[in-house]
């Protein structure tokens, strides 16, 4: 891969996001939600209260995936995470948390074999597919959130 991605870390707590620095996760009054983007190939999804979730997600890749080492993080259950991020979404809002559970999880990522995937030059691929700080964005938006600056340009 060419070029440099995008990277940026931000926390949401009390109703408004904060940048950080990258990587830094300080300790967050619940309810909160910290996103750290790396490369524009993950987004780390760190959530509390964790409900029935782990309390970690990914969009884009797994860092499984993405480094190719199986050490890198934790396995991925996307339909746990899913579960957890609605719970975590119903105790700020009035809505269907089953609905909002089958929103998100379109937004997961799960954890492939780095062999089954690869961008030919010649297929057709979303700018939201390549680019995770897009993808992002429209998960917070799923999540009735406003958008960090930066993403929101």
């Amino acid at each position: 891969m060419s070029g440099v991605g995008f990277f940026g870390t931000y926390a949401y707590e009390h109703g408004q996001w904060k940048t950080l620095s990258e990587g830094e996760l300080p300790p967050l009054d619940e309810p909160s939600l910290w996103i750290d983007i790396h490369d524009s190939d993950i987004t780390s999804v760190v959530y509390a209260p964790a409900g029935p979730g782990s309390g970690v997600a990914y969009l884009g890749l797994t860092p499984r995936t993405y480094f190719e080492n199986p050490n890198a993080s934790d396995p991925t259950d996307v339909l746990r995470e899913a579960a957890g991020l609605a719970a975590w979404w119903a105790l700020q809002n009035s809505g269907d948390a089953t609905a909002k559970q089958a929103e998100i999880l379109g937004y997961l990522a799960s954890d492939e074999n780095p062999d089954d995937f690869s961008l030919d030059e010649e297929q057709d691929v979303e700018d939201v597919d390549v680019f995770v700080e897009l993808k992002t964005a429209q998960f917070l938006t799923a999540l009735d959130l406003p958008l960090p600056a930066e993403l929101s340009r």
